[in-house]
């Protein structure tokens, strides 16, 4: 994956290494924090011109530098404004006591601030280094001013707010605004820190990209620029076949519907054939819906490892509808033995609430190949362990599912992780809340399928599925149902 400061996510401590580099490579760190508070005092002025008063909490480290720098430019440009500290604010060190000592007016203590019309708020607390729950006097504080409705702009995160886990410590403040400097925290993105940021804006204030680059994981936002290039390119000497066959695995005669949306979302994300493999007593009911994907009927898992043996099949869905139990775990079983990628989902998942490890030693020798899409029940019915460990992110969760299934885990929300084993991950943020209907889940599953059928790598598969699904969302609207996101996925094609 390559670098781009547009799409980079660091961590709370990544950060901060990075500020410190940056002020070891000898340059003028109090300029830094001159231009991150500027920024915030132009995003002030930019959303709130009418503000009756700017209100600036500052905390006792450089976050609270900051907000001295905001409140003196505001003042500049004529605005009423109020500082409040937190903590003594004779006790503040280097940068930060520089910024208070240029503000050079009184401030009052946090607990003296009272809500009156026409305030907004400017938070620079805490920011993102904030490990621990925020103090009494600070949740208070916030519980207030969030029961007031004032607008709030945060400086980098709001206060509160876990920058690694993006859960509130505590208390948090809900912001209308937040900005940050040089690259988004994952608490920026992970719910429900993303809705508790409010608009999120990057300010870059001078730190070289190198350094930033050089303070990077392997986690970064779900943007195509990071897998773009290794999607199918148009080739007319390309046949139906070149572009890979798909299977996608339907239930019985009652719960034929997910698999028939898979299908058809994989067909049109780009597979060249998809067959929708049916029990016989379901063949009817699924023959009577498909024109342009095949049928075939199976019985059993030795019939299926018969037809398998065509080896034209590149890939491959279950879950989706299938049904609960011993069948899905021998299909499961099946099509690992075949060594095609396969997209595990829903109902194959769940299967294997009670043995875990079956699933995860099916696919433990070679690449990886398997996709597993759970949702929060679902995670948690393989992975009971990471899911129940707080102190964990749904990122930390993911990577560490990802290398003990070796396969990649697209864990499935509104903040959607795609995690490799190899300790890659990138969080989705491009999904509108209107996904959240039935039949969705089947046609994400149908997309990646139909990538991993035109052999695309598993985990590119499995984060353009993930982006590819919200932007058809996007476009669809308010009301979409699965079968109308499927028709909005053409115009998603060359994401």
């Amino acid at each position: 994956m390559t670098f781009s400061i547009d799409t980079v996510l660091l961590s709370p401590d990544q950060m901060g290494n990075a500020d410190r580099d940056a002020a070891a490579s000898g340059i003028d760190s109090f300029g830094l924090m001159e231009r991150a508070g500027l920024a915030v005092a132009a995003a002030a002025l930019r959303h709130h011109p009418g503000a009756r008063r700017f209100a600036v909490f500052c905390g006792p480290g450089n976050n609270g530098g900051d907000g001295y720098v905001a409140a003196r430019a505001l003042r500049e440009c004529g605005c009423a404004v109020q500082v409040f500290h937190f903590g003594d604010p004779d006790r503040l060190r280097g940068d930060a006591a520089e910024a208070r000592t240029r503000f050079a007016s009184a401030s009052e203590p946090l607990p003296s601030y009272r809500p009156d019309d026409g305030d907004v708020i400017i938070d620079a607390l805490f920011g993102a280094g904030l490990d621990r729950d925020v103090p009494g006097a600070v949740a208070s504080l916030i519980e207030m001013v969030n029961a007031a409705d004032l607008p709030v702009i945060a400086v980098d995160l709001p206060s509160g707010l876990c920058g690694r886990r993006g859960v509130p410590l505590g208390a948090a403040f809900r912001a209308e605004i937040t900005v940050t400097f040089m690259a988004r925290k994952p608490g920026h993105l992970l719910l429900p820190g993303r809705a508790l940021c409010g608009e999120t804006s990057v300010f870059d204030i001078g730190i070289p990209h190198r350094i930033i680059a050089a303070q990077k994981s392997r986690l970064d936002m779900n943007e195509p620029r990071n897998w773009q290039d290794r999607l199918p390119k148009p080739d007319s000497a390309a046949h139906k076949f070149s572009h890979g066959h798909l299977a996608v695995f339907s239930g019985g005669p009652m719960a034929t519907g997910a698999a028939r949306l898979s299908a058809h979302a994989g067909l049109v994300s780009g597979a060249g054939l998809v067959t929708v493999v049916s029990p016989q007593n379901a063949a009817i009911v699924n023959a009577g819906a498909l024109t342009a994907v095949m049928l075939k009927s199976i019985a059993d898992p030795a019939e299926l490892a018969g037809w398998l043996e065509d080896r034209r099949v590149a890939a491959a869905v279950i879950g989706p509808g299938f049904g609960i139990g011993d069948k899905a775990r021998q299909f499961v079983g099946a099509l690992a033995a075949t060594g095609v990628p396969v997209v595990v989902d829903a109902d194959a998942i769940t299967s294997f609430e009670n043995e875990p490890d079956a699933l995860f030693r099916l696919f433990s020798e070679g690449d990886v190949r398997v996709v597993l899409t759970p949702h929060e029940g679902e995670f948690r019915r393989l992975f009971p362990d990471l899911a129940a460990d707080d102190t964990l992110s749904k990122v930390e969760r993911a990577l560490a599912a990802a290398a003990r299934a070796n396969a990649i885990v697209l864990y499935k929300g509104a903040d959607t992780v795609i995690a490799d084993p190899a300790g890659r991950a990138v969080i989705n943020d491009n999904a509108p809340p209107w996904l959240a209907t039935a039949g969705s889940g089947d046609v994400l599953a149908g997309i990646i399928g139909g990538l991993l059928a035109q052999s695309v790598a598993p985990f590119d598969a499995a984060a353009a599925g993930a982006y590819r699904h919200g932007e058809a969302g996007q476009k669809a609207g308010r009301g979409l149902t699965a079968e109308t996101l499927i028709t909005y996925l053409n115009g998603c094609i060359d994401n």
